[in-house]
């Protein structure tokens, strides 16, 4: 959604948090839409099932919870949220983040903090601030997908192999080393059945790409696994099942201790929810042609947070694997989103004793797949080479989230990515004289539009065009530029038709020259400046009697003239 509507007016709190299933509903809704979403939501849900009990198993969890997460926040975000085709649902990118505070504060802490969480999203979307998430430069998005990828991977390493292992450590390199010393209870048949699962899978894809993979690779592994009287282990053995119900509401247990303790986890799954669920919409855009609410979907994903918690679920954020199959099965509208959570709940209801027979290195598999496919290995690869700054930006983010921390490799990605954009944007700025040429920055372009010579000609009237956003990190720069002038003219004109932005600090630099020039008894005049410029110039002292305004830079360089006594 655009920050301003068509007419210039800021739009209304309406046209920014209807959600997506009112404005489908007042466009009309036939029995052809409903037949399509039925078709769609199905589709999402055979892809939903096996993995949300799978996520939720590699996050330290029951699989049941899983589900509980898809069921209850998948419903919420179809039916709140700001993107028609968004599905909700347990995600893989939270895996490292859920396992961590399901181990540090158990199972009630975890809810909590998905709990708080939802109230943090809820109060990011209504404060508007969900069009930020967008600054987030792409190599952060990259390198923090590529660590999530890796840290799944290798979290699956034990069920892939079946290890014996009595305590699995966190940390990439400890849990590696420990693995490693593990290697002979390497367990064949558990091999065997996680190595067949992928191949199911991955042939599946490239041969029938609509067939659910997913699922006949779990469905097959479940039934191999039963007819062989194989003795690895299953969602069975380990969680004895999953319950054939659905739980009441209730909410977690919390105490303002309690509530401190999982603060930050909570607002690590806030941050990433945004990220992640607005990436997502942003693919279904692109997908569909369609544009989402970015503020509406935020509110979304929060209310769905608290009610995924409410259930006995964990944090919920839209996921853009199911969201692409979503639009794909040619889903109409959110309803879809909706009948999605419904038959996920239909399954669980009937189908629950047969998941005790699933293995979980079948479900390694899958996620090990999952894993290599949120790599984005073209865009890792293409960011290495194309750029330094976006090179140093995708590896610290991509290290930090593997050796340290998820968020701290965010945050310190994005801070990096700052620090390197405005410091490409100081690059660009160019300070133009009509005597000198261009005087500051060996950046500047060859396609300027030179001054009129008629404009130029007398030395007592120095002519200085500013290109480019004028701001903190390019103010020293110009004010070195503006002082660089040898003789001491009777005027100076600075133009700033080309200065798209301005801050207090390039203010300041001006009102500092224009003082100081009209100590020498120079006269300041400035020329096109856009309304906005204005008021922040004004406000920091550029103005009477030591700075002139002008509209154009031919009639302040006029005024000049006539002031100094060369024209009548």
């Amino acid at each position: 959604m655009t920050a301003v509507t068509e007419l210039g007016k800021q739009p209304g709190f309406a046209e920014l948090f209807t959600p997506k299933l009112v404005t489908m509903l007042r466009e009309g809704y036939r029995i052809a839409d409903l037949k399509a979403d039925l078709v769609a939501g199905l589709t999402v849900a055979i892809v939903a099932l096996p993995l949300s009990m799978a996520i939720a198993i590699a996050s330290g969890v029951t699989p049941d919870r899983g589900l509980y997460t898809a069921i209850a926040g998948g419903f919420v975000v179809s039916l709140m949220g700001g993107s028609r085709f968004q599905i909700g649902g347990p995600a893989g990118a939270f895996i490292v983040l859920v396992a961590a505070t399901a181990e540090r504060h158990g199972v009630d802490g975890l809810i909590l903090a998905t709990l708080l969480s939802g109230v943090i999203l809820l109060a990011i979307g209504l404060l508007r601030l969900g069009t930020f998430i967008k600054y987030i430069p792409f190599p952060v998005t990259v390198g923090f997908t590529a660590g999530i990828a890796v840290i799944i991977f290798a979290s699956q390493l034990k069920e892939l192999f079946g290890l014996t292992l009595e305590k699995e450590p966190g940390p990439l390199v400890a849990k590696l080393v420990a693995l490693a010393g593990a290697w002979p209870t390497v367990d064949a048949p558990t091999v065997a059945v996680a190595l067949a699962s992928i191949a199911v899978i991955v042939v599946l894809r490239r041969l029938r790409p609509h067939w659910p993979g997913f699922l006949i690779a779990i469905a097959l592994a479940a039934f191999g696994t039963w007819l062989l009287g194989l003795d690895i282990a299953t969602i069975g053995t380990r969680f004895g099942g999953i319950p054939a119900s659905f739980p009441a509401p209730r909410l977690p247990d919390f105490s303002l201790e309690k509530v401190t303790a999982v603060l930050p986890s909570a607002l690590s799954f806030a941050l990433l929810g945004a990220i992640e669920s607005l990436l997502s919409a942003v693919v279904a855009d692109s997908m569909s042609g369609r544009r989402h609410r970015s503020n509406c979907e935020l509110v979304a994903q929060g209310a769905a947070n608290i009610s995924s918690a409410l259930f006995g679920g964990f944090c919920v954020t839209g996921t853009i694997a199911r969201t692409a199959t979503n639009v794909r099965a040619g889903a109409r509208g959110p309803v879809s989103g909706m009948l999605h959570s419904m038959f996920l709940l239909l399954f669980m209801l009937i189908a629950a004793p047969l998941a005790a027979y699933i293995p979980l290195a079948a479900l390694a598999g899958m996620l090990a797949v999952v894993a290599w496919n949120m790599a984005e290995k073209h865009e890792f690869w293409t960011l290495l080479r194309t750029s330094r700054g976006d090179a140093v930006v995708l590896l610290t983010t991509f290290l930090l989230v593997i050796f340290r921390d998820l968020t701290e490799g965010i945050l310190v990605g994005f801070g990096i990515g700052a620090l390197l954009f405005l410091h490409r944007m100081a690059q660009a700025v160019e300070i133009e004289s009509g005597h000198q040429g261009l005087v500051d920055l060996p950046d500047a372009r060859d396609d300027r539009t030179p001054y009129d010579a008629s404009l130029v000609t007398d030395p007592r009237v120095i002519v200085y065009r500013i290109s480019g956003a004028f701001f903190f990190g390019s103010a020293a720069s110009v004010a070195a530029a503006l002082e660089r002038i040898g003789e001491h003219p009777k005027a100076y004109v600075i133009d700033f038709a080309e200065v798209p932005v301005l801050d207090s600090t390039a203010a300041a630099t001006i009102a500092a020259f224009a003082r100081k020039a009209h100590r020498r008894g120079a006269a300041t005049y400035v020329s096109g400046v856009r309304p906005q410029i204005r008021r922040v110039l004004l406000a920091h002292g550029v103005r009477p009697p030591w700075v002139h305004f002008k509209g154009r830079l031919a009639d302040a360089v006029a005024t000049a003239h006539r002031k100094i006594g060369d024209m009548p």
